[in-house]
């Protein structure tokens, strides 16, 4: 037993209420049960209760004991002074005749639950929570409602898209509010695709992108300064295109007085990945996106058709890195573009999440919209997680479909929210 199936049962209201009465044996009759309060403090808010016909108006507080009140030291807190109604899942203190009271001394009514639910609720309740599966409705999934799944995966959209909103924040705080930095250094973050985030970020934050931009018309200088922090220049390749490279940081380092903050050479990852994600290869498609557009937050921001937007990041990087995959190490045939799976990637974590936080910034909602609108016109993702909904019937076509999915599951199936999940709850009515 869990608070969280308190709360559910007294949220829907899921047990006997006839001949309701307080462990004290007063009536108690629910005129309204109040709202979930997620912050510090009771359980619940702005209940309406007629107790012994009295009308009461304040917060209701759950435990899966009445003790609990007194070891949670509630009876000392005065948050708990407008408690009008105590709900358990089973009184123990019947035997000892204590009962929970105010900070002023006064008596606070006890309500328990134990015996007013049904053995059926119980046991979907166990079925769903006792569940080994990594999607604990599995075995039920395919008798939900279609406008319950429909309703539960736009929920958790708007709240991935929250999220990640949340963290183009910081960026933006970080930037004193300068959107251009905000967009260079997340596109920077998901170039490096998962693996190499890290290192991207931190090159990012070093090399500022008005110091890119100065150089924008020559490449060799732009390449220089990323390659150069980035801590990939010290190599004994001896190659022209190398040697230009260092002289030219050489100089840029000292302007620009990055020598001392560069990135160290094993904070890159190369183990198993395919050539096209080398991290030398992503640096020049990511010098070639920042040096050819004349404001990458116009593009994000601005392109409403995600074709047009998928045509602008699948770019192809300076010469040198069309015949090569890393410094020295010629290839006859090299994917030196960035292709229509990373470009949809890219979409999805970088421009996705700054128009949900530029929405918020403007307060604008049609940011949301054109967010979504772009979602809906991308093909899904397809990894193991949309592999496992799609098994389950799930319809899973485009980008919305996979990222509301992804949601889905790693932010309430992975912790067993079931009774936050409207596919839950649903199982459960």
């Amino acid at each position: 037993m869990t608070e969280a199936f308190l709360y559910f049962l007294w949220q829907y209201q899921y047990f006997d209420r006839i001949h309701l009465t307080t462990t004290d044996g007063e009536s108690v009759q629910i005129v309204h049960p109040g709202f979930r309060n997620h912050e510090a403090g009771p359980d619940f808010f702005n209940a309406r209760l007629l107790i012994n016909d009295v009308d009461w108006g304040g917060t209701v507080e759950m435990h899966l004991k009445t003790s609990d009140w007194l070891a949670h030291r509630h009876q000392q807190d005065k948050a708990y002074d407008n408690v009008i109604l105590h709900v358990v899942w089973q009184d123990d203190q019947v035997s000892s005749g204590k009962r929970i009271n105010r900070t002023n001394g006064t008596p606070i009514p006890t309500l328990e639950l134990h015996a007013r639910t049904t053995a059926d609720l119980l046991s979907r309740y166990a079925t769903l929570s006792e569940s080994r599966e990594s999607i604990p409705c599995a075995g039920q999934f395919r008798t939900v409602q279609p406008l319950r799944i429909t309703s539960m995966l736009d929920k958790a959209m708007l709240q991935r898209l929250e999220r990640k909103a949340a963290g183009v924040q910081v960026i933006v705080e970080q930037t004193n509010g300068d959107w251009e930095e905000v967009a260079y250094r997340l596109l920077a973050i998901n170039m490096g695709f998962r693996i190499n985030a890290v290192p991207m970020e931190q090159l990012a934050r070093t090399v500022p992108l008005k110091a890119l931009l100065k150089h924008r018309d020559v490449m060799a200088q732009v390449e220089a300064m990323l390659y150069g922090t980035a801590g990939l220049l010290e190599t004994d390749t001896t190659d022209d295109y190398v040697r230009i490279l260092q002289r030219e940081y050489r100089f840029l380092a000292a302007k620009y007085q990055l020598s001392d903050k560069e990135v160290a050479a094993h904070a890159w990852k190369w183990g198993r990945l395919r050539p096209a994600n080398f991290p030398t290869l992503r640096l020049a498609q990511f010098a070639r996106l920042v040096t050819q557009h004349a404001s990458l937050f116009s593009l994000f921001v601005g392109t409403t058709d995600a074709d047009l937007l998928l045509k602008g990041l699948q770019i192809t990087p300076s010469a040198y890195w069309q015949t090569h995959y890393r410094f020295g190490k010629s290839a006859q045939k090299t994917v030196s573009s960035l292709g229509e799976t990373s470009a949809v990637t890219i979409i999805i974590n970088t421009v996705v999440p700054l128009l949900a936080a530029y929405a918020h910034h403007r307060g604008q909602p049609a940011y949301i919209d054109r967010a979504i609108s772009l979602l809906e016109q991308l093909p899904a993702e397809k990894n193991h997680l949309t592999d496992a909904w799609s098994a389950l019937g799930l319809g899973i076509k485009t980008a919305f479909d996979s990222q509301a999915a992804i949601e889905l599951h790693n932010e309430f199936c992975a912790h067993k929210k079931c009774l936050n999940c409207q596919i839950g709850v649903g199982l459960l009515r």
